[in-house]
């Protein structure tokens, strides 16, 4: 008798199963197989192209990952450097000459560590230059930070650190490490929350109110 039931059990789930397998187009599995058909993917409904419009962006590959970054050099004042820095930095320092960068003070790491050529050629004033001597382009800054902020670059290039230009949306337009950081002072200020003033909120409900 025990066995009879277990193949009636059985028997009972397997015809459910197949009736909820077939018949129309609007019977599935589960909740979840019944998403994934209604669902409309992300990317076919959405566009950042009207917001990104009238910005200077460029295209850059990191790994498997190929998006837009601001164009840089564009928005430097006095780029390029060279109309200044006629001569190396070592010879051009001194009280004969208009001072420009001399007031930056560096609160990046210890002197010990870092100091104003780890990350500028005092030859080439133009180009960027990494921890090897290798040029780097202005607008490429961000390759200098990946050299001690590999963590950070990581979640950056695959979209989950930094802020976006216009949004979630594709094309992705990510902002670059020195749009959010000053690369000389990098850390961000303290700030307190926004209070909450009592009396304000009610002054202004009183004159909805009226």
């Amino acid at each position: 008798m025990k066995n009879s039931t277990s193949i009636y059990t059985m028997m009972f789930f397997l015809a459910v199963t197949l009736v909820s397998c077939k018949g129309g187009e609007e019977e599935y599995h589960s909740v979840t197989d019944k998403i994934e058909a209604k669902q409309t993917p992300y990317h076919g409904t959405l566009s950042s192209e009207e917001l990104l419009s009238g910005t200077e962006l460029i295209s850059i590959t990191e790994g498997e990952h190929t998006f837009l970054i601001p164009e840089r050099k564009g928005q430097i004042k006095s780029y390029a450097c060279i109309e200044c820095h006629s001569k190396p930095v070592s010879q051009m320092k001194g009280n004969d000459i208009q001072k420009a960068h001399w007031d930056i003070k560096l609160e990046h790491a210890s002197g010990e560590t870092m100091n104003c050529a780890t990350c500028h050629n005092g030859d080439d004033m133009n180009n960027l230059n990494t921890l090897t001597g290798k040029n780097v382009d202005f607008n490429m800054s961000h390759k200098l930070c990946i050299q001690c902020h590999s963590p950070q670059f990581e979640d950056w290039k695959g979209g989950a650190h930094g802020k976006k230009v216009a949004g979630w949306a594709p094309p992705r337009a990510s902002m670059t490490c020195v749009n959010c950081h000053n690369p000389h002072s990098p850390g961000f200020e303290k700030q307190l929350p926004v209070q909450f003033n009592t009396k304000t909120a009610i002054e202004r409900q009183e004159g909805l109110d009226h």
